[in-house]
C-alpha cells in the first residue's frame, strides 16, 4: 500500500512520524493530511533515502535539479553537483539528463546521495525514440510505460509527468497564435509534436489510470507537470497555462482517490502580482494538494542572476502557500548549471522560502537569535545560525578586523560596540570564529 492509502486506514507509518518529529507537528495530524492528500513524502519502496514530507503545514522545501544535456554529459560533474545540492540544504533532487547513458547517471547519482531524486520520465523515452526510431515523434506508445516503470524499479521517489496537456490545451494554444516566450517544458513541446505529428490524444491524460496503476505499485508521487507554464512574463496566466493548471488539480484529486499521492506543479515565469492567485486557484481546486513551484521567475531581463529573479518567487510564493521550490541557478537560459552554479541556486532558494516561511507560519526564531548574535557580536553563533556558514565566515576571515570583536564594515564605530558597556553587554569569548 501507499502512504496515503496505509493513512486512510489509520497507520502512523515510520515516514509518517519521522516527518512529524522533523516538522516538530503533532504525528497525528501528518497522519490526517497524509490521508487528505495535503501532504506527500516522496519515499520509494525500493530504495532507503531521506524521509521529506510535503505540503501543508510543513517547512517550504527546496529541490535542486541537474542533469545532463545533449551538448555536455559528464557523470562526474552531475554526481558533484548532486552531492553539492545535498551539502548545501536541498530537500530533494531531480535528475534531468537527456544526454550521455541516461541510465548510468542516474544510477551514479542515486548511489551518492541520500536524497529523495525525481525525474521526468518523458525525457528518457523520446531520447531512446530519438537513438532508435529516428525522431521523437516516432516513440510507440508503449516505450512511455516502460520507461517510467523501470525508473520506479530504480527507486526513484517522485516523477513530472505531463498529463495535462491534452488535444483541447493544444487547439487553445492554437488559437491564442502561440506565445511571447513559446513553449520551454522540454518534455512538453517534444509532447505536443508527437501528438500532432501521430494526430493523436496524449497517451499521458488518455490513459492516466496506467500512470497511476504504475506509480503505485512502488509508492512514486506523481507530479502533474506543467508542460504549457508560461517561458515569459508575457505569457503568464494565460488560457493555455490556466487549462492546464485546473486539468492537473482533476488529475491530483482523481489520483488520490486511486491510492497515488499527488501534487501539481505550478509556473515558471510570472510577474509577483499574479502569484498568489495562480496558488489560491491550485489550492481551491485541488483539495490544497501540494504545489509545486518552479521558480518562480519573476522578470525576463536578467539572465546571469535569475537565481535571484527566482529567489523573489520563491519567497512570495512560500508566503502564499505554496509548499515547494524548485530552484533556479544564474545559469539559467544560458547553460548548462556547473557545480558551483548548483551552490548558488539552492542557497537562494532555501532564503527565499525561510522568508516566506517566516510569513506563512511565523518562523522567526532564528532571526531573533541571530539579532541578538550581531548585537553582541558572537561571531560563532552568526556563524552558526547562517544559511551558508562558509560563506559568511570566508567574507569575515578576507576582512578580519583589528579591533577587537567589530568587523572591517566600522571598525571603531561600530553601534553595538560603543554601547556595549553601558547596556552591559557581555563580550567574553565574542571573537571566537
Amino acid at each position: 500500500m501507499t502512504q496515503i492509502e496505509r493513512a486512510r486506514k489509520g497507520e502512523l507509518t515510520e515516514e509518517i512520524k519521522e516527518v512529524a518529529k522533523a516538522e516538530a507537528l503533532d504525528a497525528e495530524v501528518v497522519l490526517e493530511r497524509v490521508a487528505k492528500g495535503q501532504i506527500v513524502i516522496p519515499a520509494n519502496k525500493n530504495r532507503k533515502t531521506r524521509v521529506v514530507g510535503i505540503g501543508k503545514g510543513l517547512r517550504t522545501k527546496v529541490n535542486a535539479s541537474i542533469g545532463t544535456s545533449t551538448e555536455i554529459a559528464d557523470l562526474d560533474m552531475e554526481v558533484e553537483k548532486a552531492r553539492i545540492a545535498e551539502r548545501y540544504g536541498a530537500d530533494t533532487l531531480m535528475d534531468l539528463s537527456v544526454g550521455g547513458d541516461i541510465v548510468a547517471i542516474r544510477k551514479a547519482v542515486m548511489e551518492a546521495v541520500s536524497l529523495p531524486v525525481g525525474t521526468v520520465p518523458l525525457y528518457e523515452a523520446f531520447a531512446i525514440a530519438i537513438e532508435k526510431y529516428g525522431a521523437a515523434v516516432n516513440m510507440p506508445m508503449e516505450l512511455l510505460w516502460e520507461v517510467t516503470e523501470r525508473q520506479c524499479e530504480e527507486g526513484v521517489a517522485f516523477m513530472a509527468i505531463h498529463c495535462g496537456i491534452n488535444r483541447q490545451t493544444v487547439e487553445m494554444l492554437r488559437q491564442q497564435q502561440y506565445r511571447f516566450g513559446g513553449l520551454v517544458s522540454k518534455g512538453g513541446s517534444y509532447m505536443v509534436a508527437w501528438m500532432e505529428h501521430n494526430n493523436k490524444e496524449n497517451p499521458l491524460y488518455e490513459h492516466f489510470d496506467r500512470v497511476v496503476e504504475i506509480l503505485k505499485k512502488y509508492d512514486v508521487v506523481l507530479s502533474l507537470g506543467n508542460g504549457f507554464r508560461a517561458g515569459a512574463i508575457h505569457d503568464s496566466t494565460d488560457r493555455v497555462q490556466i487549462q492546464e493548471l485546473l486539468i492537473n488539480c482533476e488529475l491530483a484529486e482523481l489520483g488520490r482517490q486511486m491510492g497515488c499521492q499527488t501534487m501539481v506543479e505550478g509556473p515558471g515565469h510570472i510577474p509577483i502580482n499574479e502569484i498568489e492567485a495562480n496558488i489560491i486557484l491550485e489550492k481551491k481546486m485541488s483539495g490544497e494538494a501540494p504545489f509545486y513551484m518552479l521558480g518562480p521567475i519573476t522578470t525576463d531581463i536578467a539572465p546571469g542572476y535569475d537565481h535571484i529573479t527566482a529567489a523573489i518567487g520563491a519567497a512570495l510564493s512560500s508566503a502564499y502557500g505554496a509548499d515547494f521550490i524548485c530552484y533556479v541557478t544564474p545559469s539559467e537560459h544560458l547553460g548548462l548549471p556547473f557545480p558551483e552554479d548548483v551552490r548558488e541556486g539552492v542557497i537562494a532558494a532555501r532564503i527565499a522560502t525561510h522568508v516566506g516561511d517566516m510569513i506563512k507560519y511565523g518562523h522567526k526564531d532564528r532571526d531573533k537569535e541571530m539579532s541578538k548574535a550581531r548585537r553582541d557580536m558572537d561571531w560563532t553563533r552568526q556563524f552558526a545560525l547562517a544559511i551558508d556558514p562558509e560563506r559568511a565566515k570566508e567574507i569575515k576571515t578576507k576582512r578580519k578586523s583589528n579591533n577587537g570583536p567589530t568587523c572591517t564594515m566600522c571598525g571603531s564605530f561600530c553601534a553595538n560596540y560603543i554601547l556595549s558597556d553601558m547596556f552591559r553587554i557581555d563580550l567574553k569569548d565574542s571573537e571566537k570564529e
